[in-house]
């Protein structure tokens, strides 16, 4: 494999995409599946490796589009059958946003989870049988970014795999 300079620094720029994407699991404001896909993209394209590198971008866009589609459904799926309501995740959402740019780094998760307790306290009038409905968007939380971060590690093992046999 002989890679000119043009070559190398465009797969090291798709690794620090896909590296990027798959740190974005878990810090919020990086988009994570969108920078992983970015990174085999920009290799597809700028990094001449040959007709196969359409088969890793195609495949890339599959695990991508699949795992988006995915990360939203499940754990909606589970809450629905739970019983929590689409307003006590609304009211989540909006704090976990508010608590983002209040509160650096924790501050997404903290709004989201008090968001829920709050909603559902209000709902249901009482902490104790508010609590079990938070627990289970946190979890709901948790399968989304696990579903995520296994979506980019398929996504980054098929640039590897282009990368080395291409």
């Amino acid at each position: 494999m002989d890679l000119t300079d043009t070559q190398a620094a465009v797969s090291v720029v798709a690794a620090l995409a896909i590296l990027a994407g798959l740190a974005g699991v878990v810090v919020p404001g990086l988009p994570a599946l969108p920078l992983c896909w970015g990174g085999v993209l920009v290799w597809a394209i700028f990094g001449g490796a040959g007709p196969a590198r359409w088969a890793v971008l195609a495949a890339a866009t599959v695990v991508a589009a699949g795992a988006t589609v995915v990360k939203y459904l499940w754990p909606g799926r589970n809450l629905k059958r739970t019983g929590v309501p689409t307003s006590s995740l609304l009211a989540g959402g909006l704090l976990g946003l508010v608590g983002f740019f209040v509160i650096p780094v924790v501050g997404l998760l903290l709004g989201f989870v008090g968001g829920v307790w709050g909603a559902e306290r209000l709902r249901l009038g009482s902490n104790q049988l508010a609590w079990p409905a938070t627990v289970q968007a946190l979890k709901a939380a948790g399968l989304s970014m696990l579903v995520e971060f296994l979506a980019g590690l398929v996504i980054a093992a098929l640039w590897v795999a282009g990368l080395l046999l291409t």
